[in-house]
């Protein structure tokens, strides 16, 4: 088989399930058979992101490009981005109408800056593409979904390491950018970037600190039953500022809001679904299907749904100013963090790097 060149992905033979000519197709690992046996090569995926992941390249339907693998700078118009993305894969589904974006961050399972920045890039990718479609075209998408490629783990949160050598250092700026950064993705998640789409995070693994708040930015939570979330940040005299407040007032009330911020404990995916949090509680290693069942349910009455996510922005908008503030004060308490309190974040970052290299070893 004469193997095509990717100048941003490595793809191996294995990878390619079948190349006719001009047309490639990969298949999803997790798509199910009875989706696999009508499939069509139009039907199933083109994807971008790290070199480990990425499989092969196929336009997307809003361009007529032909279904060819990408050369130098002959890539598809659709999520195109100044720099490859090495830390976040995306994958599109026609059939469906979903965008998949995987979070791979390469070192701690974390909001790293390189994250950040891949996440930021696709958001600028994604604006800029329907900007130039235009409002009045039939939408090729419906669904985001929002997924991590780590087993066990959706996101442990804020990178704490960088935070212990940036207040330190007294580096009052890098933070800011930092959370700003942080603050400003999670608001362009709550705004569904701007598009006619019901966002949807699925959870398969912990999602603590930052990682519970990028879960709870999304219009839908979809956890798997083993999943744990958490706000551990009161435990090193912190407050989780990326957004939790925000959307946890939103969806229950600050009361509530308050009481489960200042536990510092852990919750159940079926905890939270009985706090109405959590959506869609599904067995381990089912919530793939469970994202396409809800997919099949909400297609029924997609036009109610859509209006009521807007009606949900007119009488709870979550202002990006508001987001801003809250940051800017997590700054301000974490520069004045005390020295027994970083000896307790430094512990946590010492358990996190504990637990990455037990699963590497696995």
């Amino acid at each position: 088989m004469l193997m095509p060149k990717y100048p941003r992905c490595n793809v191996t033979e294995q990878q390619l399930t079948t190349a006719t000519g001009n047309e490639i197709m990969h298949v999803r690992p997790e798509m199910r058979a009875d989706a696999l046996r009508t499939a069509t090569a139009t039907d199933l995926r083109w994807t971008i992101g790290s070199p480990a992941a990425a499989t092969a390249a196929m336009p997307h339907p809003l361009f007529d490009a032909p279904m060819t693998p990408y050369e130098g700078d002959d890539q598809p118009e659709w999520l195109a981005t100044p720099e490859p993305l090495t830390e976040l894969v995306v994958d599109y589904e026609r059939q469906g109408r979903l965008l998949w974006w995987r979070m791979a961050p390469t070192g701690r399972p974390s909001f790293t800056e390189s994250l950040l920045a891949d996440m930021h890039a696709f958001g600028d990718g994604l604006e800029a593409a329907f900007r130039r479609d235009g409002a009045g075209a039939v939408h090729p998408l419906r669904y985001l979904v929002l997924r991590s490629r780590l087993p066990g783990i959706f996101n442990l949160g804020g990178n704490l390491a960088l935070f212990l050598d940036l207040i330190e250092a007294g580096d009052r700026a890098r933070l800011t950018d930092y959370a700003r950064a942080c603050a400003g993705g999670q608001h362009r998640i709550a705004e569904r970037f701007g598009l006619p789409v019901c966002t949807i995070a699925l959870v398969q693994g912990d999602a603590l600190g930052g990682g519970f708040e990028a879960a709870l930015a999304n219009d839908v939570i979809i956890a798997e039953r083993s999943s744990k979330f958490g706000l551990p940040e009161v435990l090193f005299g912190l407050f989780p500022g990326m957004g939790a407040y925000s959307f946890l007032s939103r969806r229950l009330n600050a009361t509530a809001a308050e009481r489960i911020i200042l536990s510092g404990r852990i919750y159940t995916a079926e905890e939270l679904h009985d706090m109405d949090i959590v959506d869609v509680v599904a067995e381990d290693g089912e919530g793939v299907d469970a994202v396409y069942d809800f997919v099949a349910r909400n297609d029924r009455v997609w036009g109610a749904k859509q209006a009521l996510l807007k009606a949900k922005k007119i009488v709870q908008p979550v202002p990006r100013a508001e987001l801003i503030d809250i940051v800017d004060l997590w700054v301000e308490t974490a520069m004045a963090l005390s020295d027994a309190d970083l000896r307790r974040m430094r512990h946590l970052v010492k358990a996190q790097d504990r637990r990455r290299a037990r699963r590497h070893a696995h």
